[in-house]
């Protein structure tokens, strides 16, 4: 069975010699929705970055679904969706045109682009703010236009950095119940997130970055023993009493 996402040994370091992903090596099946969790600078997102070609690779090796994210990039981009912890959108647009603008990108049609922008306004419940300015939405408004632009060229896999960041509870769950639809339906996910719970309630595998390495992966049963924010802390590197205190 073909990968979704097989990372081999990455090493990415940056001009000035900081070396932020250090042989980092994982496996996404497909299907799976699979969470990457790590302290903040730990290389999360210089790894998301590698594979969606925002960054460059130092060494090692990336496949989407079998093709080389580096020689066969614009192969292994279209398969997929990302969905980042920044607002990297013309703050002027409206949320129908930027994700009019991704279908375009990705090479979708004028009438699939309508269908497809019309399908995501009502998912999102963005029919009501479609032609207002990104600028004068909501945070959680402005999280729903992203994902909505994540996934308007029906990725293969969807890749999420912090995706409920900022949300409020009633958003986040309703964000939950549609990752999980996403997921049961086919698409392979990956979710960073300093939100345990979220990782908790909706991945089935795990993974721990720490330094820019992996430091344990697994299934999701393997962390919740002796529960998962112990597990995490422990592989971090966290002194024993927050370990204590984390499993009390």
């Amino acid at each position: 069975m073909t990968p979704a996402l097989s990372i081999v040994n990455l090493r990415k370091v940056y001009r000035r010699g900081t070396v932020a992903v250090d042989g980092l090596s994982m496996t996404v099946n497909p299907g799976d929705f699979f969470g990457f969790l790590g302290p903040n600078g730990a290389g999360k997102s210089t790894t998301l970055h590698c594979v969606t070609g925002i960054a460059t690779v130092t060494s090692g090796t990336i496949e989407v679904f079998g093709f080389d994210a580096v020689k066969q990039y614009r192969d292994a981009r279209r398969l997929i969706g990302l969905s980042p912890q920044e607002f990297n959108v013309d703050i002027f647009a409206t949320p129908r045109q930027i994700v009019d603008w991704m279908g375009g990108y990705f090479g979708l049609g004028a009438a699939e682009r309508k269908r497809r922008v019309d399908e995501l306004m009502e998912r999102f419940d963005l029919v009501e703010h479609q032609k207002k300015p990104f600028r004068e939405l909501s945070g959680g408004l402005k999280r729903r236009v992203i994902l909505a632009r994540a996934l308007v060229h029906q990725p293969k896999l969807l890749i999420l950095d912090e995706p409920t960041a900022g949300v409020d509870v009633e958003l986040r769950l309703d964000l939950w119940r549609y990752l999980a639809e996403l997921n049961r339906d086919g698409t392979t996910i990956l979710l960073t997130s300093h939100y345990l719970e979220e990782v908790e309630r909706l991945c089935r595998t795990i993974a721990i970055v720490s330094r820019g390495k992996i430091v344990r992966n697994g299934p999701k049963e393997e962390f919740l023993a002796g529960g998962l924010e112990s597990a995490y802390l422990a592989a971090t590197g966290a002194r024993p009493e927050h370990i204590a205190g984390a499993a009390a």
